[in-house]
């Protein structure tokens, strides 16, 4: 069985974004929100929900900016105060195993080599099962309902 890791996205290059007044947010393709609920403002940077009434940016982000056919841009939430996640091997935390996860597996040069949608219980299974073929070399979560980007995962040092 191989372990593997999440990791969110790297807030440092982002975070200056959060000093923009809206028409330069706008010129970035990005809106401030404050999220209404406790759930459905999942932050790709610290791998949890925001809380109600927290400040947010919804940003379009490269989660795929290989030079490859599945080149990909997508919509993502980052929390004002996020900080990076730091997951223990083999954890997934709720942000992921409370949702429908669209999970695609990418080859060495950077092209889809499996796919599959799961419920986010089921996710750790199939990344120990994919990870282990050595002809993948990473996996990309993504939120399958609305297809927006979560997280990636990597075999575990």
């Amino acid at each position: 069985m191989t372990s593997f890791q999440l990791s969110g996205i790297d807030p440092q290059p982002l975070r200056p974004l959060f000093d923009l007044d809206p028409a330069r947010l706008a010129a970035h393709g990005a809106v401030r929100v404050v999220a209404s609920s406790d759930h459905g403002f999942p932050c790709r940077i610290s791998l949890r929900d925001a809380d109600q009434g927290e400040e947010l940016l919804l940003l379009p982000y490269w989660h795929q900016p290989a030079a490859s056919p599945y080149r990909a841009c997508g919509p993502i939430f980052m929390r004002r105060q996020a900080v990076a996640a730091r997951l223990a091997v083999d954890e997934v935390p709720p942000y992921v195993a409370t949702r429908l996860i669209s999970l695609r597996a990418y080859n060495h040069g950077d092209r889809i080599a499996a796919a599959e949608v799961l419920e986010g219980k089921a996710v750790a299974a199939w990344l120990h099962d994919r990870l282990g073929d050595r002809d993948i070399a990473y996996v990309h979560l993504h939120n399958a309902r609305y297809g927006c980007y979560s997280c990636r995962a990597d075999r575990a040092a």
